[in-house]
């Protein structure tokens, strides 16, 4: 596990989960274990998730504006956002 020179994400961060594709805001870093986890929460409320840290990173601002885009494409056709 990285300690917190080597950590890429903090608590409360803007991050990516490479792995499931989603953002997330940084709930907590399992840093008791050794297991290398993090939890995620969707920026807008929801149910987290646990992501290895090697999967996060921090958000770039073309992962925060993916899901906007993705809805108003969606709008655009007449059809419903996917995921």
């Amino acid at each position: 596990m990285p300690d917190d020179s080597e950590r890429q994400v903090n608590l409360g961060d803007l991050a990516y989960d490479a792995r499931k594709g989603r953002l997330g805001v940084v709930m907590d870093l399992d840093t008791g274990t050794g297991a290398g986890r993090c939890c995620l929460r969707p920026p807008r409320g929801g149910v987290e998730w646990s992501a290895s840290y090697a999967d996060v990173r921090p958000a770039t601002v073309a992962d925060q504006l993916r899901p906007a885009l993705t809805e108003v494409n969606a709008r655009s056709r007449g059809g419903q956002a996917w995921g």
